[in-house]
């Protein structure tokens, strides 16, 4: 194996060449000793991690093997979670048939986002979920707001409970970046095990990742043998070739890199100042001290909000692409993502703000739109856990009669793949109303229930 035999390349520029199998002298990722356990030593020595693991499932598996090696190693069948984690997280939680205590982050006004979590709420969740297998925290969120890791992982230990951070968007949180402005990350801060995808940041494959250990609570034989569970038995290796290779890279150029890219932030950041209707997350004339429901945030990540300016997401991204040819990240709501990173071209960002000044003279008639564009849906109490609303028999029911039930399924907008509705929770009308703000937006919600988005899976 492979089939193609490294002679028959199935479509033009694929690197079939270095597509191997686990033969003598490429090593093999389940039981590394060789050029694949030297590789990963390479980049845990970049991070300052104790050991870390290649992912070519990305961060996906590395989430459900360290949620499933804390429940394992611990005992225990609660966990500790933000409520706006990723739905991989969620999927831990069901597969393992979890109680969680969910951390509800504020939402913040202006952009309609969460903010960060507080040492203060995983205070009073660890004293009144003593028997928690985890904390589990998303930092950055998908859109670059950070929590107060060093403090919240200080609060776990002390209460002999491990800390797991999905610090996917964050894959740059490295030491040599300290020094330009990115700090915080979930390693310096002395969290127990953080899944990161470089792939969204740095001079990575689509799909690669990283899962850095650090833990006194969870074994990493334990976090070995889950990857085994979860991660797939025949890795592929210019996946493998680029996270390598972007240790390497980081480990050569890293400095320069974060050192121009801070500056192209800084720049793009004076040139969006004479934006008047269009707001930028954190850039311009927006600071992190007029969201005081964030602890800080990450300059790397462009949330570009529309709503003053008559623009839904959607449409500010539609102008983006069709005007200026830049394609966003996401469009939810009244906002747009724009993400960047130390491989943008060196204008790209200038070119991207004298975009945003056009788009935003040209809507000085626009009539604004309505507050409930950018409304996030309070979640409902839950009344349930998932698996147990998951595998109970349930019923369809039309959105507007669902109102006080408890939902049998998830509902999310992909990306950024958090669920605002998940099984077990009870079905508010502020989620109905919300729904369908983000509909009206244009804002393409994922149902999981096999009812298409006209009605919702409930449990009789």
């Amino acid at each position: 194996m492979p089939g193609h035999k490294r002679r028959v390349v199935p479509a033009p520029g694929l690197p079939a060449g270095w597509d191997m199998t686990e033969v003598p002298g490429v090593d093999d990722l389940h039981d590394a000793d060789g050029i694949l356990a030297d590789a990963m030593a390479r980049t845990a020595a970049l991070w300052g991690a104790k050991r870390t693991w290649y992912l070519v499932n990305g961060s996906t598996c590395g989430i459900l093997a360290a949620i499933r090696a804390a429940v394992v190693s611990s005992g225990r069948t609660a966990v500790i979670c933000a409520r706006n984690c990723h739905k991989s997280v969620y999927h831990a939680i069901e597969l393992n048939r979890l109680t969680a205590h969910w951390l509800v982050p504020p939402v913040d006004p202006a952009f309609g986002i969460y903010g960060s979590i507080t040492p203060a709420m995983v205070a009073d969740a660890l004293r009144a979920c003593p028997d928690a297998a985890a904390v589990i925290l998303t930092s950055p969120t998908y859109e670059g707001v950070l929590s107060d890791l060093a403090a919240i992982a200080a609060l776990c230990h002390a209460a002999n409970v491990p800390l797991i951070v999905d610090e996917a968007h964050g894959a740059h949180y490295l030491p040599l970046a300290a020094a330009h402005g990115w700090q915080g990350g979930a390693i310096a801060a002395g969290a127990d095990v953080i899944i990161q995808s470089p792939h969204k940041t740095l001079p990575s494959l689509t799909q690669t990742a990283l899962l850095h250990w650090n833990s006194s609570f969870i074994p990493p034989q334990e976090l070995e043998r889950q990857l085994d569970v979860f991660e797939t038995s025949s890795p592929s290796y210019p996946l493998m070739a680029s996270l390598d290779g972007c240790t390497g890279l980081l480990a050569e150029h890293g400095d320069a890199w974060f050192a121009a890219w801070r500056a192209r932030l800084q720049r793009f950041s004076g040139a969006v100042r004479p934006l008047r209707r269009l707001r930028v997350l954190c850039h311009g004339m927006d600071d992190v001290s007029a969201h005081p429901g964030f602890f800080a945030h990450d300059s790397g990540k462009i949330l570009v909000n529309g709503a003053a300016a008559g623009l839904t997401g959607p449409a500010l991204a539609e102008l983006l692409r069709r005007d200026w040819q830049f394609e966003t990240e996401m469009s939810c709501g009244a906002n747009v993502l724009a993400m960047t990173s130390p491989c943008d071209e060196e204008t790209a960002l200038d070119r991207f703000a004298a975009a945003l000044l056009v788009i935003d003279a040209a809507a000085a008639q626009n009539a604004p739109l309505p507050a409930s564009a950018q409304v996030l849906p309070t979640p409902g109490p839950a009344a349930c856990s998932i698996a147990q609303a998951l595998f109970a028999p349930h019923t369809a029911l039309a959105l507007q009669h669902a109102v006080g039930r408890t939902s049998a399924e998830y509902v999310w907008a992909y990306p950024p793949g958090v669920p605002l509705l998940a099984p077990g929770e009870v079905i508010t009308p502020e989620f109905i109303a919300a729904c369908t703000a983000l509909a009206a937006c244009g804002t393409h919600l994922h149902h999981t229930g096999l009812g298409g988005g006209s009605t919702l899976d409930v449990l009789p």
